[in-house]
């Protein structure tokens, strides 16, 4: 009888080993699987190249937090991610540098109203390259002597739309039309005048102030142009819905805005 207790004992410890085996293998399984799965979440950001320095900054931050999240950035003008993004371009957030962008693609159901907000503002400056002296204001820009001025494509970059409306408020816009070279985002007006290329550009402060090339010499003022406004929003068809919501709100949060701010732009 003892033998027959000790053997059933020692089958039924051995069952224990087993199964609890069995489990850690599945729990170990498991974790792996869902490692596997968060290593595999991939965003793509389509965003506004006037954010693509504090972006950059804000992407660091977040890897930190989130590991096994991949993000890819489609920076450019806003007007041409939204045509982009209303033809299938692959994206999951749109972070655009103007209101009337972003609500073509809320009008259209691409982006819900309840998952967008507008988050930052900007100011419109005039540079010119670093030292030169010959230009001190907007009124400057009529000078004669004056040969090329840079501003975005009105129709596709926010900020040459608002530069348009700034100079037709101011009552140049005729006398300086023919001097304008345009550019297909504000970082390339940067670069021209960096390169002096052209003698004056209009961009926005936060791109001139991370050129050491260009000098802001005067600011347009806010009442002569639509209010410059970043809204941002999640894709409703986005394959990776919650991951995007996560880093959406991440871009809210107290750390984010601060960088924000200290790249020049204004919290809404």
């Amino acid at each position: 009888m003892k033998k027959r207790f000790k053997f059933i004992s020692i089958l039924l410890f051995l069952l224990l080993i087993v199964a609890a085996c069995s489990n850690n293998q599945d729990t170990e399984q498991s974790s792996e699987s869902s490692t596997e799965n968060k290593e595999n979440v991939e965003l793509t950001i389509s965003a506004a190249a006037s954010l693509s320095d504090a972006m950059d900054v804000i992407k660091e931050s977040y890897l930190e937090e989130h590991p096994e999240v991949t993000l890819t950035f489609n920076f450019g003008a806003s007007g041409s991610l939204q045509q982009q993004i209303s033809q299938g371009a692959p994206a999951d957030l749109f972070f655009s540098a103007a209101e009337d962008k972003f609500d073509l693609l809320v009008e259209d159901g691409t982006i819900g109203e309840e998952d967008g907000l507008d988050l930052l503002g900007n100011e419109l400056v005039l540079v010119v390259p670093k030292e030169d002296q010959s230009i001190t204001n907007f009124e400057n820009l009529v000078d004669n002597e004056l040969d090329k001025i840079s501003i975005g494509t009105p129709e596709t970059v926010p900020a040459g739309k608002y530069a348009k409306e700034s100079l037709e408020n101011m009552g140049i816009w005729n006398d300086v039309e023919s001097k304008i070279v345009y550019a297909k985002d504000v970082r390339q007006v940067l670069s021209y005048v960096e390169t002096g290329n052209v003698e004056a550009g209009i961009v926005y402060k936060t791109d001139a102030m991370v050129s050491d090339q260009v000098e802001i010499v005067a600011s347009a003022d806010p009442s002569t142009h639509t209010p410059i406004i970043y809204p941002v929003g999640i894709i409703q068809e986005s394959k990776q819905y919650e991951a995007a919501k996560g880093f959406y709100d991440f871009l809210q949060n107290e750390a984010s805005l601060k960088v924000f701010e200290e790249y020049g732009f204004t919290i809404r």
